[in-house]
């Protein structure tokens, strides 16, 4: 037998114990987000944000991945978009950078094998985990402020909440082979947060008089910004704690497969 024949049929043979290929798959994504809480309770998809970032994606076999993203979007709400007319009258926003890891695992609903003319596509679900670094800010008298040092809310000197939090990710993509080491990627991903103040809303109004009195004038003006006559009254329902906000990433991608090709039957025209 040919020195080239055994090869062929040792390396089918690893590939078959194997089951699978393996390797490491790397690109940059693009995209969009949303915004979904306090100053945006009915849905509205029109605060649109830009997204981007860099993900690295570990093929265990051809039908469960790992992958590893760090993203960057800017959110934003805006009482005065609203539809409710309480909302308006609340006349709060925001706006903040957001900086992302994400770490998750995929499920392919086909085979997929990078390099194969039979299994080059397949849509996937996902879920994982996400920390994220935020810091909203709002505007007054065209200057923007960070609004979590103002304990907009009543926090206490040293209680404001954390500017790193983190959530659970759930979605679902789609990818396909461009060739046997580029593949396009198209992904949507909802981020539930474990914070209920990425965009400073939760709670209740505090004591206008305290709050100006240990924060100063500008923390007093951010908390409350009603239009016509002030309604944050001391205990008034600023926003709602039983639910947490969220933020959508949609995106498609550009990534390069790193690792090895699975060796060809002899006679298979299947692969590239």
């Amino acid at each position: 037998m040919k020195l080239k024949n055994i090869l062929i049929i040792a390396c089918c043979f690893v590939s078959t114990l194997s089951n699978a290929q393996k390797g490491w798959e790397l690109g940059p994504w693009i995209g969009i987000s949303n915004y979904f809480g306090d100053l945006n309770t009915n849905f509205d998809f029109t605060e649109i944000g830009p997204a981007a970032g860099v993900i690295a994606r570990y093929n265990w076999n051809n039908r469960i991945n790992s992958k590893m993203g760090l993203n960057y979007t800017f959110l934003y709400g805006d009482d005065q978009d609203s539809p409710n007319s309480f909302e308006n009258r609340r006349n709060l926003s925001f706006r903040t950078d957001l900086v992302d890891f994400t770490a998750q695992m995929e499920f392919n609903f086909f085979p997929y094998i990078h390099g194969s003319k039979e299994y080059f596509f397949t849509p996937y679900l996902l879920g994982g985990i996400n920390i994220l670094y935020f810091n909203p800010r709002a505007k007054l008298d065209d200057e923007w402020h960070a609004l979590r040092p103002l304990g907009t809310e009543g926090q206490a000197v040293g209680e404001e909440y954390g500017i790193i939090n983190g959530g659970v990710v759930l979605g679902g993509g789609f990818k396909w082979d461009l060739n046997r080491d580029w593949s396009f990627n198209i992904e949507i991903a909802l981020k539930r947060l474990f914070t209920d103040y990425l965009d400073d809303v939760s709670g209740t109004y505090p004591n206008a008089t305290s709050l100006r009195a240990r924060r100063g004038d500008i923390a007093a003006e951010l908390s409350d910004r009603s239009v016509g006559e002030k309604i944050g009254e001391l205990g008034r329902q600023r926003g709602n704690s039983r639910d947490k906000d969220t933020y959508t990433m949609f995106g498609v991608g550009l990534v390069y497969y790193f690792g090895t090709i699975p060796c060809p039957e002899i006679g298979n025209k299947s692969l590239w």
